[in-house]
């Protein structure tokens, strides 16, 4: 295959949000898949049966898919099972290709990807991923100027990595010909939206209904991290000062800063967090720093210096005593435990699939 060309950024207003057309969105009918090794099967399966009910339901076969790698063959998901894909070069012009990513998506993230995605873009065929794969179109370059989703755990990672991308929290963002979704069950509903200009809403509520949904969630939902589906949403204040905490990494602010913006006395703050949190906003400010090191130092190529600077602290010695302190190991160790060759993979049971065209797939 010829060198791809490089792509350009996008120049448009950074601030400024777009959508799919509404006739591009309609007339998509043939979605093509690109599951990575060590895929997520939940967010595979869930965007595949959102197409397959919609068949069901109106009787007629309004959509087909395909399930391709670079050079076809089995791929296998992170629980061990197994689905086989066609060669990408065969499926034609698909209107839309989601890559989807999982587990280790730095490392089962190949050029051959890179270069299937590449020449998917050149035939304007839309883009899209589901869960960590993300991370495969902006490495090709083909989310340079874009606004996309990305699960929440590696979100920190690639905005390091990728600064010409916004990376949101919602849980599935359209911009424009990308369609970048989370994982879990978030593809259900991104795709629920994805097919309403076509089968209309009448039938995305029956599909819903279905899949026992009651609630199809819209691309102003945004992800709900640990923190907030542990403590639920009641307490705004505590959230609005983690926003800030999260929004400050680089250089963190004092005490007296965070209770200033969120128009509160530094008591009221530090009862707040012993309160709900059972620890100082100082400490937690410190864990939230470290977890972002931790992050950056497994998910990125970034010096530990850089890693240093990043996270908030003022020398190297600090930053590794109280890394230590929290996980128990040196943030070198770390990083040679990152670089560490994987343990072959055990063989897995194969899951019966259409190959190239649409069937049911099952997931654990």
């Amino acid at each position: 295959m010829s060198p791809c060309p490089r792509i350009g950024r996008n120049t448009s207003d950074p601030k400024e949000r777009f959508s799919m057309s509404p006739d591009r969105t309609a007339s998509l009918s043939h979605f093509a898949f690109m599951p990575l090794p060590n895929f997520t099967m939940i967010a595979f399966t869930n965007a595949i049966e959102v197409l397959r009910m919609a068949n069901y339901l109106s009787g007629k076969p309004l959509y087909r898919w395909s399930v391709v790698s670079p050079e076809g063959g089995p791929v296998t998901a992170s629980n061990g099972l197994s689905v086989e894909s066609g060669p990408a070069e065969c499926v034609g012009k698909p209107d839309i290709v989601f890559v989807c990513g999982g587990i280790d998506v730095q490392r089962e993230t190949t050029p051959a990807h890179l270069s299937a995605l590449r020449r998917f873009a050149r035939e304007g065929v839309a883009l899209g991923s589901l869960c960590t794969g993300t991370y495969a179109l902006a490495k090709s370059g083909l989310l340079d100027g874009y606004a996309c989703a990305i699960h929440w755990e590696n979100m920190s990672a690639l905005k390091e990595e990728f600064p010409g991308t916004r990376f949101l929290k919602e849980l599935f963002v359209v911009d424009r010909d990308r369609v970048t979704c989370t994982g879990g069950v978030a593809p259900l509903d991104m795709m629920l939206n994805l097919i309403a200009a076509r089968v209309g809403t009448a039938r995305v509520t029956q599909i819903a209904e279905q899949f026992i949904v009651e609630h199809v969630r819209d691309t102003s939902a945004q992800q709900r991290m640990p923190l907030v589906a542990r403590l639920g949403s009641a307490n705004k204040s505590l959230f609005e000062v983690i926003a800030l905490m999260e929004n400050n990494i680089e250089e963190p602010l004092s005490r007296e800063e965070l209770a200033r913006l969120a128009n509160m006395s530094q008591r009221q703050l530090q009862r707040l967090f012993r309160e709900h949190l059972g620890m100082t906003p100082t400490h937690y400010y410190l864990t939230l720093r470290l977890r972002r090191a931790r992050e950056l130092l497994l998910q990125t190529d970034m010096s530990i210096m850089h890693i240093t600077m990043a996270c908030g602290f003022q020398s190297a010695c600090h930053f590794s005593k109280s890394y230590r302190d929290a996980f128990g190991t040196a943030p070198t160790r770390e990083r040679r435990r990152q670089v560490a060759p994987l343990a072959p993979a055990a063989a897995s049971p194969m899951v019966p699939a259409a190959g190239m065209t649409g069937g049911v797939l099952m997931h654990a």
